[in-house]
């Protein structure tokens, strides 16, 4: 991906604000038990969160009493996030990237960037991300995969037709035993270590207008012209509407790693 690809890409999110926070789904509440023990966070530790959207990593950890400081790219996501983070007084939302983001001294006792790593600029996150911790600070990244596991639901097989006839072909989604971690990543970067790697499975059921909602908040799927994406939605919503129980399962798998910052 290139940075005008990812710039123009990670901006479409800001256009769907408010169908992003409804639509998009939140993560287990064991993986913030085992962020804030990998993390050694204690209830006053300082967080930096990278890319909060509208606040559904943030909300978690703010329920546990985490003095959190939020960067979000897009204006509109800010203002739903500031809004669903009001009753949490800890937490403050900056409108900013974290590439153009000024620290002013300010460092942190965690890093967090959940779904969103990915659309860091990678020549300098984590540089950035070393520099704004405290000396024994550590790096939290959770990435979230579309998975199919052995009894996962057969529509994310048979859908891919769809997407053949409009040009959009692609692969049914992969097992959950097939995506790997980002460690060899992570320690690549000379600047992180004692990885430690988290994997959460778990499934959401959707009805049609709300499986088309997630899709909305999609870059891919924003991005496409109308005349490609208005007859896929409605197959698929004519494939959900006819099954017997109306639903759709589906499967995700969020990868939690947590790194200590290097001491060199």
């Amino acid at each position: 991906m290139t940075n005008w690809d990812r710039e123009q890409l990670r901006r479409t999110f800001d256009g769907a604000a408010e169908l992003y926070d409804k639509a998009r789904p939140g993560y287990p509440e064991a993986l913030f038990d085992d962020l804030i023990e990998a993390g050694g966070l204690g209830p006053e530790a300082r967080l930096l969160e990278i890319g909060c959207g509208t606040g559904q990593a943030t909300r978690a950890m703010a329920r546990r009493g985490h003095n959190i400081l939020c960067l979000e790219l897009g204006e509109a996501l800010s203002a739903v996030g500031r809004r669903k983070l009001a009753p949490y007084p800890r937490v403050r939302v900056v409108t900013s990237s974290f590439e153009a983001w000024d620290p002013d001294g300010s460092s942190f006792d965690l890093v967090l960037a959940a779904t969103s790593w990915h659309w860091v600029d990678p020549s300098t996150r984590y540089v950035k991300a070393a520099a704004a911790l405290k000396p024994a600070g550590a790096l939290a990244i959770i990435t979230t995969h579309h998975v199919l596991p052995d009894d996962g639901d057969s529509f994310f097989v048979e859908i891919q037709d769809a997407y053949d006839a409009i040009g959009e072909a692609d692969s049914p989604p992969p097992s959950p035993e097939e995506v790997g971690d980002d460690r060899a990543d992570i320690e690549g970067s000379n600047l992180f270590g004692d990885v430690r790697v988290y994997r959460h499975l778990w499934e959401q059921t959707y009805a049609a207008d709300d499986y088309l909602a997630l899709l909305d908040t999609y870059s891919g799927h924003r991005l496409m012209a109308p005349a490609a994406r208005d007859p896929l939605y409605e197959d698929i919503r004519r494939r959900i509407q006819a099954r017997p129980n109306k639903r759709v399962r589906k499967h995700y798998l969020a990868i939690l790693h947590v790194a200590r910052r290097s001491m060199r």
